[in-house]
């Protein structure tokens, strides 16, 4: 029971800006605790988005305003994480252009204009696409659409082999066990939500590979920065397909 508790805390302290607090002796590189990280992800996602729409119901009665105002925080809930990764994925792959080793310049502290630019162009149409949801009370999806997002991750970790020694120690923590919870809770949860949820999986999954796969093919390699850059560009596609086709 340890180690499902300090999972549950590193994927909360790790996935997102909520507070948590760990002692001293706890053992986070653990095995076991790795495991039940992944195995709680898509729960994070579920959290703060059931906290964004807690948000939104408080503020919805200024329009759009409230919806714009939900759609940051809900970001700001996962610390921009995935949206930082957007900056290093782009400066790597305008370096590899220039001729430069794309892996070292994804490492570096500083980040390039373009890099900006792009995760600039990728929080307006989230956003944007996020209160449009909102505004057409699509509040069930919307959460769905991120435990299927942070599901698709953890698929990807299975999956892939990746330039990054952190990764690489969680995808020797995924052993079957942790994935099929993961994916068990998030079917329960999901289906709870909206009876469109195993459709949504399936599309998260085939996007997550195209979209994770196109930046690999970019880059040279697979890293953090990928996934979350894989992260950020399924739920926005997941997103405008609610629009497209809910409404």
């Amino acid at each position: 029971m340890q180690d499902i508790y300090l999972g549950l805390k590193f994927s909360f302290s790790y996935f997102s800006t909520i507070p948590v607090s760990f002692k001293e002796s706890d053992n986070l590189s653990k095995r076991e605790v790795l495991g039940y990280m992944l195995l709680f992800f898509p729960i994070v996602g579920f959290t703060i988005g059931s906290i964004t729409i807690l948000i939104f119901k408080l503020f919805h009665h200024f329009g759009w305003y409230g919806a714009v105002i939900s759609a940051v925080i809900y970001m700001m809930l996962y610390g921009f994480i995935h949206t930082e990764a957007i900056i290093d994925v782009v400066d790597g792959i305008y370096a590899k252009y220039c001729g430069k080793d794309s892996y070292k310049v994804i490492k570096e502290p500083t980040v390039g204009a373009m890099g900006v630019l792009y995760a600039f162009g990728f929080m307006i149409i989230k956003i944007s696409t996020i209160v449009y949801i909102f505004e057409h009370n699509l509040l069930s999806e919307f959460i769905s659409v991120l435990i299927v997002s942070r599901l698709s991750l953890i698929v990807l970790i299975d999956t892939l082999d990746f330039k990054s020694s952190f990764i690489t120690t969680l995808k020797k923590s995924l052993t079957p066990i942790y994935l099929i919870g993961s994916f068990v809770i998030s079917m329960i949860i999901g289906t709870l939500l909206t009876p469109f949820f195993i459709i949504m999986v399936v599309f998260g999954f085939i996007l997550s590979f195209i979209i994770s796969i196109y930046i690999s093919k970019r880059l040279g390699f697979i890293n953090g920065d990928v996934l979350g850059t894989t992260l950020e560009g399924v739920e926005i596609l997941l997103l405008f397909l609610i629009v497209v086709f809910m409404l």
